[in-house]
């Protein structure tokens, strides 16, 4: 696949397929608990600020290992760290089926985290080596459409396979699908060394320093930071419960709800960078466009923290379609540093966005607590209080991104900031 520019068909399977299998399983073990939680609260006996903590220890080694995740895509490559990684993923999913108390449960779910941390780092890095900067947008969208298809899978699917094997029977499965994904991807996808200087170790950690230092960066990563925290904590969690103890909803019908929302959140991600795309033929940047698309989400969000009996299935897929749009933010960031800063670019936003999900998840789960538990749950009003918080920091990102004057470090390859 070198020489010649390779055709549509083999980055598609060679590039494009391998990288996106791996961020449906992704999505799928982020989103997994949404379903089982009754079954922990049943076997292991956790409230829902263990359930909180639990499910946002996906992010801890997902978030630490950033720094020295963007230094390895950049020196090593997407296909031998992304082997790597998976083989982790593994690991953990097996001893979460092994696990038999909370802290063995969270030290798995970590595992499990830091083996998927390459998700979509490894992916753009690989859209950076491979596809053409005014695609990189487009194909980011159409990457983290396979992982809305796993938070799908997340739903109903897993419903349906609890019927059939136990939650830890499931687990099992899991890592033998992470560990074929890992075979897929040492066997199928080539090596290409990145464009740029060769830079010593020393200097690509101090690249790092650069870009965590950049105002253009600080500009997008607050309002990206909590966004995806309100979007990634509750569609991998806080939907199922919300659904329960707000909505009053069984469980069967949870699950097509969440079905719903998952569906049309991949619909979302494919759309992406087609309303992007739109709205830049009518004068508005990508930039302006994520910024359009951020404001609808959070108004979703204070929809569901202040009226949540006004139509919940119908404010829920709207919750999924329009977070799935700022991902737009991602690709623009990285077209704004040099092209061989990709890696660290991205693997640094997702260092303080998975941060901030972990302390925020399990920070939603102890709002919760706050209120006595009731009859078939937890108590509607510190779902009130959680969602509201988001709703909330999110206008305090909207207004930071509209207020900072703070321009990119490199000419983007996308259109420019407003």
């Amino acid at each position: 696949m070198t020489g010649n520019a390779p055709s549509f068909a083999k980055l598609l399977l060679r590039i494009f397929l391998p990288f996106a299998f791996a961020y449906f399983l992704s999505y799928i073990f982020r989103g997994v608990n949404a379903v089982i939680f009754p079954y922990l609260e049943r076997d292991i006996g956790i409230s829902a600020g263990d359930l909180g903590l639990l499910t946002s220890a996906f992010f801890l080694f997902f978030a630490g290992c950033m720094p020295v995740l963007g230094v390895a895509l950049d020196r090593y490559g997407p296909r031998k760290v992304q082997v790597a990684l998976m083989a982790v993923a593994a690991l953990g999913s097996t001893l979460f089926g092994l696990a038999g108390s909370l802290p063995e449960l969270i030290v798995a779910r970590a595992l499990i985290g830091l083996g998927f941390a390459g998700g979509l780092m490894a992916a753009i890095k690989a859209f950076t080596l491979w596809y053409p900067p005014q695609r990189w947008g487009l194909i980011t969208g159409f990457h983290m459409m396979a992982g809305g298809l796993g938070s799908m899978a997340a739903t109903l699917p897993v419903q349906w396979s609890l019927s059939v094997v136990s939650w830890q029977g499931l687990f099992f499965w899991l890592a033998g699908l992470c560990l074929a994904t890992a075979a897929i991807l040492f066997v199928i996808v080539p090596d290409r060394a990145a464009a740029g200087p060769k830079d010593t170790l020393g200097e690509q950690f101090r690249i790092t320093g650069i870009v965590l230092t950049d105002g253009f960066y600080w500009r997008i990563q607050p309002l990206l930071s909590v966004q995806q925290l309100a979007f990634i904590g509750c569609i991998s969690l806080w939907i199922g419960p919300w659904l329960r103890d707000v909505g009053g909803i069984a469980a069967e019908v949870r699950a097509d709800i969440q079905l719903t929302t998952t569906a049309v959140m991949t619909l979302g991600f494919a759309l992406s960078g087609v309303i992007s795309g739109a709205f830049r033929r009518i004068g508005v940047s990508e930039f302006g466009s994520a910024g359009i698309t951020s404001f609808l989400f959070a108004l979703v969000c204070g929809w569901l923290a202040f009226l949540p009996s006004f139509h919940p299935a119908v404010a829920w897929p709207l919750f999924g379609f329009l977070g799935a749009c700022p991902i737009q933010y991602m690709p623009l960031m990285v077209s704004s540093f040099p092209a061989h800063y990709a890696g660290r670019v991205s693997t640094s936003s997702n260092l303080v966005v998975f941060t901030v999900i972990f302390a925020g998840q399990w920070a939603i789960g102890k709002i919760v607590d706050l209120w006595p538990k009731t009859a078939t749950g937890y108590a509607a009003d510190g779902y009130t209080w959680a969602f509201g918080a988001l709703f909330i920091l999110q206008v305090a990102g909207l207004a930071w991104l509209a207020l900072s004057r703070a321009r990119p470090m490199a000419p983007p390859h996308l259109a420019a900031a407003d």
